[in-house]
């Protein structure tokens, strides 16, 4: 279970910790140094990382070859980088990990919102979804552009805590009825729905 302090220390400004809550629940893990790996619509079975330096090594050895998601919010790891040098030990810190996926989650939430054109419940629930497979609509939310203030509806409050199987991509059935490609992305890492752009690397197979 997440710590509802270091929700409100380090958590976005723009959620509150109630819609913050409920995203780690559903979508992230409780252990900052979980790293899960997806190649396709197939989880790559790794060891669970028990330091920094094993939860770095995870996600160096991956990246740029498989859709590669760490820590509390399950972070795309990778995003906005070039190369793996560019990784940082800030991926797998808790406050870290917390401030840039729920950042970029609300950016998600508001770009999903914005299409509803009104807060609804539906939009967390897209939002979720969008945030598991990278697209919306057919678009990849991640690196769209922020559409700014946008309202945003407080999800409905359920059982309080962290489930310890919410986590994206360890479950087949995630993948359905999400609006990534699916033609070639099933078999081609290199075109996984949520794979970042990471030219130059890793890119053979």
């Amino acid at each position: 279970m997440v710590d509802a302090a270091l929700i409100q220390q380090c958590a976005d400004p723009g959620l509150k910790p109630a819609i913050v809550e409920k995203f780690i629940a559903r979508a992230g893990s409780s252990d900052p140094l979980t790293v899960t790996v997806r190649s396709g619509n197939s989880v790559v079975l790794v060891p669970q990382a028990k330091t920094v330096d094993e939860a770095m090594a995870l996600i160096g050895e991956y990246v740029g070859q498989a859709v590669v998601r760490v820590g509390i919010t399950q972070y795309p790891a990778g995003l906005g980088i070039k190369d793996v040098s560019e990784l940082k030990p800030d991926l797998v810190d808790a406050c870290e990990n917390i401030r840039m996926g729920t950042a970029l989650f609300g950016k998600v939430y508001r770009i999903v919102t914005k299409w509803y054109g009104n807060a609804v419940d539906e939009a967390f629930e897209d939002a979720i979804i969008s945030w598991q497979s990278g697209y919306f609509e057919g678009k990849a939310v991640f690196t769209a552009t922020d559409p700014g203030n946008v309202k945003l509806a407080e999800p409905k409050q359920g059982k309080a805590g962290i489930e310890p199987d919410a986590r994206p991509g360890v479950k087949p059935q995630d993948l359905e009825g999400q609006d990534a490609p699916t033609s070639d992305g099933a078999t081609d890492p290199n075109k996984a729905g949520i794979r970042v752009d990471l030219s130059g690397i890793g890119g053979t197979r």
